[in-house]
């Protein structure tokens, strides 16, 4: 009998990872192939493996363009306008007339989001465009146990935080994850994405010390009680254009109770690496989105007792030296809209959940959500009738800002009729600018809280 090569036994195994699930991105491919082998035999297997497996990877797929590009200039397509939309001036979604070059999340139609209900949470606490940190240098405000720079994106705006292999990275500034909330973020890949590299995780935690216990969450071992961590990659196994999903949620002892995975639609292919998810926690309840599509909604996800006082971002390693994860605009809000209670007894709404372009009244897809809760109020009680009030935060011209706020008012109107039906005779308009700030305009917090659409009941 002749000797097994190194290269058949690599073939062999490569052959055989390809029939599993993803699950290679998730834990130890020795653990899933081998049991009983010591860490030491499953690390020298893991390496053969993927170094086997990627090069037949990489003949069977044809290398295309990256159309993610580090850059140490300053950002591109940065905007001076007046307002920003509702976002951060960073939001790849903004009026670059170049953004279209990676599939920007940016704006789309109402129609394409017609079954996203994603509702931001009432009052936005946390927003990091990274606008005060310099290209090159770790964010100030952050904390990290591996390595990461900021850096600017080819045809997309603002700064972007580029994650190093085997990084735990988190912002210190978030300290309070109430029973409601929700999170919003953007995140990039480069392109091509090896399927045997890091997926993209992000969690939430009850730490009692959070800058010594964050640690904990590193991809092995760990006190991960009471924790809920998802992820997303941008390849599924055969590659093609699916992604995957995981999900992992951890009891008071730090056990896993749900431990799930699954391919979703769109996240890596051309044109189209660069994803806005949003996140939604009502008490126990998890939903997670990718742009418009809502790819977990977990009942009991997180435990009602817990204070969950920690938000982090992770990768465990690149099998591709040239892959990285990127991520920008991320935006925290607290509070549950409570839309019917507010406008019907107390008399006014006030929202941040309706987003516009940069310096334009055309609102973005993902503001569906927002838009159909209060449309179904109106639905419901068809006697009566509203005032549309737009606000806009004090940068800028005050003359512009007034302009802005009253065509932004506008285009809500003409949202609820439009797609919803809303008889525009219910209906009626105005524009505030600047003049009426709900908070203080010098904080990022504060102007995101300012650039607000208002449903005064009439």
């Amino acid at each position: 009998m002749k000797p097994i090569t190194k290269t058949a036994f690599i073939a062999a195994i490569t052959w055989l990872l390809s029939t599993q699930t993803a699950s290679a991105q998730w834990g130890s491919l020795g653990d899933r192939i081998v049991d009983g082998l010591s860490n030491k035999a499953q690390q020298k297997i893991e390496g053969e493996i993927n170094n086997g497996a990627d090069k037949a990877y990489d003949k069977t797929k044809e290398k295309t363009k990256e159309s993610v590009k580090n850059s140490s200039s300053n950002s591109k397509g940065k905007n001076n306008s007046s307002d920003n939309g509702n976002g951060s001036q960073s939001n790849s979604s903004g009026n670059s007339s170049n953004s279209s070059s990676t599939g920007s999340s940016g704006s789309s139609s109402l129609k394409a989001y017609g079954k996203f209900d994603f509702v931001p949470g009432e009052k936005v606490i946390a927003v990091e465009d990274f606008s005060q940190d310099a290209i090159g240098d770790f964010p100030a405000k952050w904390n990290t146990n591996g390595t990461a720079e900021l850096v600017t994106i080819d045809g997309q705006q603002g700064k972007w935080l580029k994650f190093g292999p085997e990084s735990i990275i988190y912002p210190e500034f978030i300290t309070n994850l109430p029973e409601n909330f929700t999170v919003e973020f953007s995140v990039a890949c480069t392109q091509p994405f090896s399927y045997y590299s890091s997926a993209f995780n992000f969690f939430f935690a009850p730490l009692v010390n959070p800058a010594k216990n964050y640690i904990q969450w590193k991809q092995y071992g760990g006190d991960k009680k009471n924790g809920v961590l998802s992820a997303i990659h941008p390849e599924a196994a055969g590659g093609g254009t699916q992604g995957q999903k995981f999900i992992i949620t951890y009891d008071e002892e730090g056990k896993e109770i749900i431990n799930n995975q699954s391919d979703f639609g769109d996240f890596n292919h051309e044109n189209s690496n660069v994803v806005k998810v949003s996140v939604w926690r009502q008490k126990s309840r998890l939903r997670v989105y990718i742009n418009e599509t809502k790819i977990w909604d977990i009942p009991k996800a997180f435990n009602a007792t817990s204070k969950y006082n920690f938000l982090g971002f992770r990768t465990d390693g690149y099998h591709d030296p040239q892959n990285a994860y990127f991520l920008s605009n991320l935006r925290v809000a607290v509070g549950a809209p409570d839309t019917r209670h507010k406008f019907l007894e107390l008399g006014k709404y006030s929202t941040t959940g309706i987003k516009f372009d940069v310096n334009s009244d055309k609102i973005k897809g993902e503001s569906y959500g927002t838009l159909k809760d209060f449309a179904s109020v109106m639905t419901e009680n068809p006697d009566v009738k509203v005032k549309i009030v737009g606000h806009t935060d004090s940068d800028g011209d005050d003359a512009s800002n007034l302009t802005l706020s009253k065509k932004r008012a506008d285009a809500v109107k003409a949202a609820l009729n439009k797609e919803f039906g809303i008889d525009n005779s219910r209906m009626e308009t105005e524009g505030k600018g600047e003049t009426q700030a709900a908070e203080p305009n010098t904080s990022a917090e504060g102007k995101a809280n300012n650039r607000r659409v208002e449903f005064i009941k009439l």
